[in-house]
């Protein structure tokens, strides 16, 4: 539990620092800095698990020794490469939000405050366990996220509105997954997802409608947290109303969010469909995953091709890479047994690590070219910062690439390649299909953006100029960038570390 409670223990400190300290902003942003940096060094050196605490008690047969089994928390590779991830993006995050709490648009201590909460949140959901445990850890991790978008001075009209939406949405969301845990655990007689497969009232043929039925609006309610079609209403709206950091937040860490807990559901639920021949668990899952992971694709990268903001384009093709993200999932109808879709599992989370930094790198490229504004602008207002702003637009540059999938920024085009093979192993070719047709139709929605940073700027307005950019989103731009291109050179090290949860 070290990981999470110096998680906890930074929001804590930060709300104690500054009360102490105000109106000093410095202090709450470098003890929340110290304080990722501390979760994510902490979760990284911490020794994975399988066995965690909080544990239910069995009695081995033909012995008397008491084995812990069903954890709610259980800290194992998987969550030891979340609990990081999360830890990173709040560091790339606060660096983002440094110029915002200079010039006062917003509050440092409390915004500071709710970037802890949430990564609280993200590290707890990331060793979840159990039914309570994912839903109490994923609404820690999204409720923060309430506030930090209203949370700005400066947009306090769009980020208001903003703010309704996420919650109005948010909340439907997460009652439909509250109503599929109940009727899991109706149907189960246990919140415990790795004890699913041993339950007692699972196995009897009565009970099953109501777990497919419960599984089916799980799995649709954190498709909410993902964005992914047609849950994804909320997303456009919330990136361009939000703070341009907070977007680069909800846009990684609460997708990250999502994903883990389709993941961690589908891990242990999916143990039960390996019973007999009955396989609807695994065609309830993989159709459903199926439909959300079309959608996502098609409606995003379609609808991308007509924005004009650079936010708004960023969210919706963060729809679209959703689709891409659950795609391998599709592949789950044409399994009969449990131990095939590691590889699918595997797959998501890999093209999700890989997304997660080219994603930051973008906003941060956003963030980087137009410091001193509160939104990321149109796309005209990128032109010609190609030429004045010569290494952020290449970091931008960059980072798109890398989405689209094209070289050189080759972790893109390894995330791509990842998602078709596992969907190919599992003779899924109607989804990989078009996997790769939305990606060759992709090209255009990212072009455009790269197009205007070349672009010769209109000498009758003030594009064009780049106005200097302050240590922090620069330094956030740097990393982000360096990891896209270590994970360009070197993707075995996201393959080794995700195969390593098995």
């Amino acid at each position: 539990m070290l990981p999470l409670l110096v998680a906890a223990g930074t929001a804590l400190a930060v709300l104690v620092v500054d009360l102490i300290t105000q109106p000093r902003w410095r202090w709450p942003l470098g003890v929340g800095l110290l304080g990722a940096v501390a979760t994510a060094v902490t979760a990284a050196l911490t020794e994975p698990r399988q066995i965690g605490t909080f544990c239910a008690g069995l009695a081995a047969p033909g012995s008397d020794a008491i084995m812990p089994v069903d954890c709610a928390l259980i800290f194992d590779s998987r969550a030891r490469l979340v609990s990081v991830l999360v830890a990173a993006l709040t560091v790339g995050a606060l660096l983002l939000y440094v110029p915002a709490l200079r010039r006062g648009d917003a509050p440092a201590g409390e915004t500071v405050f709710l970037f802890a909460c949430a990564m609280t949140g993200g590290v707890a959901l990331a060793a979840a366990g159990d039914l309570i445990t994912l839903i109490v850890a994923l609404e820690t991790l999204t409720i923060p996220l309430y506030a930090l978008v209203a949370l700005h001075r400066r947009r306090a009209g769009e980020a208001a509105a903003a703010a309704v939406t996420f919650f109005a949405n948010s909340v439907a969301a997460t009652a439909v997954t509250l109503l599929g845990a109940a009727l899991l655990y109706l149907a189960s007689g246990t919140v415990q997802l790795r004890g699913l497969v041993s339950a007692p009232l699972f196995a009897t043929g009565q009970w099953r409608p109501v777990a497919l039925t419960g599984l089916a609006l799980i799995l649709v309610g954190l498709g909410f947290k993902v964005a992914a079609a047609p849950l994804h209403a909320w997303a456009p709206a919330t990136y361009e109303g939000a703070p341009v950091p907070v977007a680069a937040f909800l846009s990684t860490a609460s997708k990250l969010g999502g994903v883990v807990a389709i993941l961690i559901i589908i891990d242990g639920v999916l143990a039960t469909g390996a019973a007999g021949d009955d396989r609807s668990m695994f065609v309830t899952a993989g159709i459903t995953l199926a439909v959300l992971a079309a959608l996502s694709m098609l409606i995003g990268t379609l609808v991308a091709l007509r924005q004009r903001r650079t936010v708004r384009l960023l969210a919706w093709s963060s729809i679209a890479q959703a689709g891409f993200i659950l795609a391998p999932l599709g592949g789950l109808t044409g399994l009969a047994l449990a131990g095939q879709a590691d590889g699918l599992l595997d797959a998501a989370l890999e093209y999700t690590v890989f997304f997660l930094v080219l994603e930051l790198a973008a906003f941060s490229a956003v963030v980087a070219l137009r410091p001193d504004e509160p939104d990321g602008g149109t796309l005209a207002d990128l032109r010609g910062l190609g030429r004045t702003a010569p290494w952020r637009a290449a970091a931008l540059t960059f980072a798109l690439v890398g989405l689209a999938g094209l070289p050189p920024m080759l972790a893109g085009l390894f995330a791509k390649i990842t998602v078709i093979q596992a969907l190919l192993r599992v003779d899924s070719y109607r989804l990989a299909v078009l996997v790769a047709l939305v990606s060759v139709v992709g090209l255009a929605v990212y072009w455009r953006p790269i197009a205007a940073l070349y672009r010769s700027a209109d000498a009758s307005d003030a594009s064009g100029v780049a106005a200097r950019v302050a240590w922090a989103p620069a330094a956030a731009l740097g990393l982000a960038t360096a990891a896209g291109l270590l994970l360009a050179v070197a993707p075995q090290l996201v393959y080794s570390a995700v195969t390593a949860w098995r």
